[in-house]
């Protein structure tokens, strides 16, 4: 990783705002979720402006112009476009005309796959740079009556990953338990909205108690198999990202690693809700902000969302 860039929405929502008027508190959402407040886009905040935010920032970080991009990887759940995929726009917008540009759906686990298929790709030969972007509106996903919208934020995340005289991205450990993809899914297909538009706007739903236990067991377990398929000890790394999923998944999963006592867990929750596949760019990027993590760093990333997918690598810090 040479570079990153991040964007969060102008409007941040706090808890009061959210409760209100529901029977929720702010003290429940504290201690179920650890979210204080989060970013809610507005219209003019599409996945595609999001992410071209980032996208632009963190070309600038690394110190090379768009049309040096060979692919843009976009991964997200949220563009409400079944067709045309938003890369392609997204590379247009940058300037990167010559780029291969396609979205990945894994939920919020998209931006570690994003990472392993970029590092492949590279490793391969068969491009040089490649912007990643994990970008989403959840906003639009998710009911704004239930439990969901408590949790569920917006924003984008972006880092370029490009080649290094030595490794910079260790292997990625990755897969899927399909068996349990009624966990987190959407609620009705568009075909069933279509046919029958009087029933509640489809939103995704979740089993938050099943996929906290599925959380605390799959993180910390793959977090220690990626770390081993580097080469590295456990002592060696020197910040955990994981997916901003819940803060009590986080704190859990984060003792069960073995983790050194004084290494950095990012907790960007607290300010920025679940953003989904934007998560571990933008916790990465604060924890580098706050000094918690420093340039060359060992870094865990373990993404994890619907389907189950999951995905896991060790990088060093951009």
């Amino acid at each position: 990783m040479i570079g990153i860039g991040t964007y969060r929405p102008r409007t941040i929502v706090c808890n009061d705002d959210l409760v209100r008027g529901t029977t929720y508190t702010d003290d429940w959402v504290r201690r179920r979720t650890g979210v204080v407040r989060r970013g809610h886009a507005a219209a003019d905040e599409t996945i595609t402006e999001m992410a071209s935010r980032a996208g632009s920032r963190a070309l600038a970080a690394a110190g090379i112009s768009a049309d040096a991009v060979d692919m843009v990887l976009v991964a997200s759940m949220s563009d409400l476009r079944q067709t045309p995929a938003a890369a392609p726009e997204i590379a247009f917008r940058l300037g990167a005309r010559r780029a291969a540009a396609l979205d990945i759906d894994a939920a919020c686990a998209g931006f570690s796959y994003g990472v392993g298929m970029a590092d492949a790709l590279v490793r391969a030969g068969t491009v040089r740079h490649v912007l990643l972007i994990g970008v989403d509106r959840m906003t639009d996903l998710v009911s704004r009556e239930g439990s969901a919208a408590l949790l569920f934020a917006d924003g984008a995340g972006a880092v370029v990953i490009g080649p290094g005289d030595t490794m910079g991205i260790g292997p990625t450990v990755w897969g899927a338990d399909g068996a349990r993809r009624e966990l987190i899914a959407h609620g009705a297909s568009w075909r069933d909205y279509r046919d029958r538009p009087e029933q509640p706007w489809p939103t995704m739903q979740m089993a938050g108690r099943e996929v906290f236990r599925w959380a605390i067991d799959t993180v910390p377990e793959l977090g220690r198999r990626a770390v081993e398929a580097a080469g590295l000890e456990m002592a060696q790394v020197r910040a955990f990202v994981p997916h901003q999923a819940n803060l009590r998944i986080i704190e859990r999963a984060a003792e069960r690693l073995g983790l050194s006592a004084d290494t950095p867990v990012a907790d960007d929750i607290i300010n920025a809700g679940n953003t989904s596949a934007a998560s571990i760019p933008l916790a990465l990027e604060q924890l580098r902000q706050a000094g918690r993590a420093h340039r060359g760093d060992w870094a865990l990333l373990v993404g994890f969302g619907a389907g189950l997918a999951y995905a896991a690598q060790v990088v060093q810090v951009p």
